[in-house]
């Protein structure tokens, strides 16, 4: 994507090369900066449900209060949406602008303390403008941790690295599950410890801001622009000739952020709320199966893009995730003996697309603009997902508290990838552009 004259001119610039401990070091806080990121996204869908009860009047009737609970629940992974959006676009320009280490250390400072800090919330509306400044940072890691990673290793080593960035978020989704399933209960009387938990991380922020080294291919870039030529702008990518290209990846990026959020994150809040007191446990073995398939597809993703084609590996994810959402939401409930497993299988195939975008978006845009490119087309998708999940809240009152109605509905958003693939461009094969 960029002109040849960049390319020469960059030519004539030495590279500032990395030692195998450095590349290394940076895969090691990418990965850490990631799976936090993911520890602290999975605190509403494990907590929000009897944190927003406890905020509740008691002498609200039984009946509304899954109504409220749906409502509030809607909101807060909207302010994760529209948080984690626009921290994408400040930090990911922000990243092109002095530096991928720098922006990401400060984008794991920002969702770790904001967090931790959301312990002492004393009403619903604090939790929720918490919950969006502390997604601002979730946002930022994204795109440096992407760029960061993909530019500190070879072309070889991208797919591979894509699936481990792309599988660090589950991980963090995991360990929290855990945590709740055989550490301490998540219940309407103790559930902030789950925030506390996830202000920890700011430890690595710390670290990164004093030790993470910055990506060869920025600094290079750097030192060739004595005109400033190549200084990025938020709205370049919204430019010709690259306005094309990002329109696509904001698709590409929305259907996997919908499909995850608006539609199989609903299954956690759904077994809370047929386990109820009887089994609090049954939301974090739900939460645990389905970040544990997460796990593995995240992880695979990069490596299947690159044995069958970016393009014919997201189609395929996109009518498997079609099919195993259907049927979950057509014939199961949180009670039904396979249940679990088709959790897991809706979270295996359903974030494949998360190893596949760490490869796939990066290759889409030159250097100059990577971190804002990726940032952009990743967290736009968030946007119109936020949207999405409103609607989805606004479901759940309609049909009165069922969840299994809502998904029938909002698992359609694959059925779009498949479609919207077609018209992508094919980057199998492709190096990055300087």
């Amino acid at each position: 994507m960029s002109s040849e004259s960049d390319n020469v001119e960059l030519a004539n610039v030495p590279q500032v090369g990395l030692s195998m401990a450095q590349s290394l070091f940076i895969l090691f806080v990418a990965f850490l900066g990631w799976m936090f990121a993911g520890s602290v996204m999975n605190v509403i869908p494990l907590a929000g449900r009897p944190a927003i009860i406890s905020f509740l009047p008691e002498s609200l009737p039984d009946s509304q209060i899954e109504g409220e609970v749906g409502k509030w629940f809607a909101r807060y992974i909207c302010a994760f949406l529209l948080g984690a959006a626009t921290g994408g676009l400040l930090f990911g320009w922000l990243g092109d602008k002095i530096g991928r280490a720098k922006a990401l250390a400060v984008s794991i400072l920002c969702y770790s303390l904001v967090t931790g800090v959301s312990y002492f919330a004393t009403s619903l509306e604090q939790l929720f403008v918490l919950r969006f400044i502390a997604c601002l940072g979730i946002g930022g890691m994204w795109p440096n941790g992407v760029a960061l990673a993909s530019e500190a290793w070879s072309e070889g080593s991208r797919p591979l690295l894509a699936g481990l960035i792309g599988t660090a978020a589950n991980v963090g989704f995991v360990i929290v599950g855990l945590l709740a399933k055989y550490v301490r209960d998540v219940t309407i009387e103790d559930w902030r410890w789950v925030f506390a938990l996830a202000g920890l991380p700011a430890l690595l922020g710390v670290l990164a801001w004093f030790t993470l080294p910055e990506s060869p291919r920025w600094l290079a870039q750097r030192n060739s622009d004595g005109d400033a030529k190549h200084t990025p702008s938020m709205t370049t990518v919204f430019k010709p000739p690259y306005l094309g290209i990002t329109i696509i990846g904001i698709c590409l990026g929305t259907i996997p952020l919908l499909g995850g959020w608006g539609t199989l994150n609903w299954t956690i809040p759904w077994a809370d709320q047929v386990g109820g007191a009887d089994d609090p446990k049954l939301k974090a073995t739900i939460s645990i199966c389905r970040s544990t398939g997460a796990t593995l597809g995240s992880l695979l993703g990069g490596w299947l893009a690159s044995q069958f084609g970016r393009r014919s590996t997201y189609f395929v994810i996109s009518f498997l995730s079609l099919a195993c959402s259907g049927y979950l939401f057509w014939n199961l409930t949180p009670l039904s003996p396979t249940f679990t497993i088709w959790v897991f299988m809706l979270g295996f195939f359903g974030t494949i697309y998360f190893g596949w975008l760490p490869l796939y978006l990066p290759e889409l845009f030159p250097t100059h603009i990577r971190a804002t490119g990726s940032g952009v087309t990743f967290n736009f998708g968030r946007i119109v997902s936020a949207i999405g999940v409103l609607g989805t809240g606004a479901l759940l009152n309609t049909f009165h508290g069922d969840y299994a109605q809502v998904g029938r509905w909002t698992h359609l958003i694959y059925l779009l990838g498949m479609i919207v693939i077609l018209f992508a461009p094919d980057t199998t094969g492709k190096k990055l552009d300087d």
